[in-house]
């Protein structure tokens, strides 16, 4: 069984920046101001050859439980009872404030074994404040510094006593079989407040990150693994995308960034509407950007319980997809209910068709039987008073699928014409909801030279 540490302590002492340091990539954000970290966010976390699962929490504060900030105190109270061990990490270059007391307490009543870090312990000044630390009755504290890596030794020697309940990641000696069986990656995005977050609590049946009425509440891209019917998957909550224009914020840009990183990572992409507003011009800047990441991608008509008129709804938003979408013409519109939790079957076996499709590969015979007859019904146009030669094309990778044409001329060809070619691809080997790449190569003139 896997051994899990969760990182507590008030706001602003570096818990994001250590969690980083010990995954050893930056997936949490990270900034000055108290307060950034609002959902717990897991990572694979290794320390020489010791390996474990490792939570980062929101700083603990105060608050009534009904707000925000008591929500997000819930968060953390969860991953208190979920960790095996806790971190409790303290700013060792300001001391120790009396809002760190309470929360020692809390974390000394919980009975999990505790490792008390002060961070930030770099420099004469951090090491004052991390003897300091003695003060709160926790054991010895170990004096870090998670941005700049030192004390990461004692971290070690203080971890080593867990040592039998760690994982090992033995890449050897797994089979391809087991490798194969990597989960499928869906990224959950969309605008501000069309429900990402309560989908994904749905999905999970349990509320696993925060939710309210609050637009822009999910800062961080949040990663989860997920089993459905027997296929894992790994969801990533994102932030709201607004307009680019309108995000001035520096935490938003970053969270914007963070958001975009999760597209480019995943598989397939679910752009969550809200049924009452749907197509606003964001949601297509939204489908634009993962047409452009090649993303297979599925749309989600979330509130869907509160359409009045809902078949008719659906059938023109249909005809409007198909409009103003053209470049992934015929994505999946799955109508659903993320607080009601309607719809989700249909919108994972969405998920699972048009990651097939994203995979699909075609013979080059039978894309060149199609290429001869779609050349007879629509020939390619005359340049110069030269009619320019298609000669034969092949496809040259999938995930998404991209075609090779090859002739002469083609640096010539309208878009047009290559627009008719990748809708009849489409449409010919049923490949709906992906972007479609075509490429135009034309060979070299051997008698060019001699004729120079």
């Amino acid at each position: 069984m896997t051994l899990t540490v969760a990182i507590i302590g008030r706001p602003n002492v570096g818990k994001s920046t250590m969690f980083n340091r010990l995954v050893g990539k930056k997936l949490a954000l990270v900034d000055d101001r108290p307060g950034v970290t609002r959902d717990r966010r897991e990572g694979d976390a290794r320390l020489a050859e010791l390996s474990f699962k490792i939570i980062d929490t929101a700083g603990l504060e105060e608050a009534d439980d009904a707000s925000l900030l008591g929500r997000m105190r819930a968060q953390t109270e969860a991953a208190i009872d979920e960790a095996d061990l806790l971190f409790f990490v303290v700013d060792a270059r300001v001391g120790i404030l009396p809002a760190d007391r309470p929360f020692a307490e809390l974390v000394r009543r919980s009975g999990k074994p505790v490792i008390l870090i002060a961070n930030k312990a770099e420099g004469g000044k951090g090491m004052e404040g991390a003897y300091e630390a003695y003060s709160l009755g926790l054991g010895d504290p170990i004096a870090l510094s998670a941005e700049h890596g030192e004390g990461l030794g004692d971290l070690y020697d203080a971890l080593v006593p867990y040592k039998e309940q760690m994982d090992w990641d033995d890449d050897d000696e797994m089979d391809d079989e087991a490798r194969a069986k990597k989960p499928l990656q869906v990224a959950i995005v969309g605008r501000p407040n069309a429900g990402k977050s309560t989908l994904i609590n749905r999905m999970l049946g349990e509320e696993r990150l925060l939710t309210g009425p609050e637009a822009g509440i999910t800062r961080d891209s949040i990663s989860l693994d997920w089993s459905w019917r027997g296929r894992q998957f790994r969801l990533f909550d994102t932030a709201g995308l607004r307009k680019r224009a309108r995000v001035e914020d520096k935490l938003e840009k970053l969270s914007v960034a963070d958001g975009l990183r999760a597209v480019r990572f995943a598989e397939v992409v679910v752009v969550l509407l809200d049924a009452t507003i749907p197509f606003e011009k964001q949601d297509l800047t939204i489908v634009d950007l993962i047409e452009t990441e090649g993303r297979a991608l599925v749309i989600g008509l979330n509130k869907w319980d509160l359409v009045a008129d809902q078949s008719g709804l659906l059938t023109e938003l249909k005809e409007k997809a198909t409009r103003l979408l053209p470049q992934v013409r015929g994505a999946p519109i799955i109508p659903l209910s993320g607080l009601a939790g309607e719809g989700i079957d249909a919108l994972m076996k969405a998920v699972l068709q048009v990651y097939e499709v994203w995979n699909t590969r075609i013979s080059t015979a039978r894309l060149n039987e199609w290429l001869s007859e779609a050349l007879e019904v629509n020939p390619p146009p005359a340049v110069s008073g030269r009619r320019i030669k298609i000669r034969y094309m092949t496809q040259v990778k999938a995930r998404p699928p991209h075609f090779a044409i090859f002739g002469n001329q083609l640096d010539a060809l309208p878009k047009s014409y290559s627009r008719y070619l990748v809708n009849n691809i489409r449409e010919v080997f049923k490949l709906p909801g992906v972007p479609i790449r075509l490429s135009l190569r034309t060979g070299k003139n051997p008698f060019d030279k001699k004729r120079r």
